[in-house]
């Protein structure tokens, strides 16, 4: 038979010329943008990402200074992303799971608190919860000379967040502990306020999402399974962490999939507070040498990448606790 007669080899041959025609498209309209940038004399191309950066960026979990290429200005800027998301997903995990919890006690009060805080946070926009967050610390907190006095030596006050941080030097491992000097306060790690503000704002704007979806996961499992935990004696506690919970996880687990890739996504929020992640390390880097189309694929390209392992990891775990 011939090959063109085989439908598996119809439809294989119909996807090769599919995507083929699709990078044809692609190269078409690159072309056409660079020879329109070209006779506007308008820089365009990556080669920028070697040049001299010019400006510095507040907040960097490696070293920059302004003197740094602009590849390493993005680097700064992924990385702090990197660290809100991850940041992020984690608390508003927590949140979301207790928050769940809580809406199906058998304590009235306990169930309506957790239904209204699920009811006033998903209603109101988040960058409003950001921006009312960032006036809270910066507004309510005293001074960074007067900070507050929080157990276990850590300092909260209008400059950020200080605390305890184990770290190595010389070979040995030691606690560095912050300590009020006169009017300031050294010693120890810090989080800045538009770290603080994105950070809680984000987790409790998903957190709220997460919640409905644990509980509608955990309403999905079958009454009897409830009965049969009690009737083995487990009490409420054991009865959720032991049966309920880990067959809630399949219906929980795919939504939740969705909610860290919209975590990760509206951390690009950050740029109204004054984070420097990578939307706001490109739009400074836009103002400097004003090539905006390349800056926008880099941002695109980040959060493609992003969301795409995000959602395998999930998919991954999602595979092990569905049932076979």
């Amino acid at each position: 038979m011939p090959w063109w007669h085989s439908r598996r080899a119809r439809r294989l041959f119909a996807q090769i010329a599919l995507a083929a025609g699709l990078l044809l498209l692609a190269w078409f309209l690159w072309r056409t943008v660079h020879a329109n940038l070209a006779a506007q004399s308008i820089r365009s191309g990556f080669g920028f990402l070697s040049d001299r950066a010019g400006f510095n960026i507040g907040e960097h979990l490696i070293a920059f200074s302004a003197n740094e290429s602009y590849a390493r200005a993005f680097v700064v800027g992924l990385l702090n992303t990197l660290r809100i998301a991850t940041f992020g997903i984690v608390t508003a995990s927590l949140v979301g799971l207790t928050v769940g919890l809580a809406s199906l006690s058998k304590n009235r009060l306990i169930s309506l608190l957790a239904t209204a805080y699920v009811e006033i946070l998903r209603n109101i926009p988040l960058l409003i919860q950001l921006l009312a967050v960032y006036l809270a610390l910066t507004e309510l907190l005293p001074d960074a000379t007067e900070p507050l006095t929080l157990p276990g030596s850590v300092f909260l006050s209008k400059g950020g967040l200080q605390f305890p941080f184990l770290s190595e030097l010389n070979g040995v491992w030691g606690w560095h502990i912050p300590t009020l000097d006169g009017l300031m306060v050294i010693g120890g790690a810090s989080l800045t306020p538009e770290f603080l503000a994105l950070w809680i704002g984000l987790s409790l704007f998903t957190g709220a999402y997460i919640a409905e979806i644990v509980r509608a996961g955990m309403l999905s499992v079958n009454r009897g399974q409830w009965e049969a935990a009690q009737a083995l004696g487990l009490t409420r506690r054991a009865a959720i962490r032991r049966v309920i919970l880990p067959q809630a996880l399949r219906v929980i687990v795919p939504p939740l999939t969705s909610q860290y890739l919209n975590l990760t996504k509206n951390s690009s929020l950050a740029v109204a507070i004054g984070y420097p992640d990578i939307v706001s390390v490109s739009n400074t880097t836009i103002n400097v040498n004003g090539q905006a189309l390349e800056c926008i694929v880099i941002i695109m390209a980040v959060y493609l990448s992003l969301n795409l392992i995000t959602a395998l990891l999930m998919n991954r775990y999602n595979r092990r606790v569905t049932l076979h």
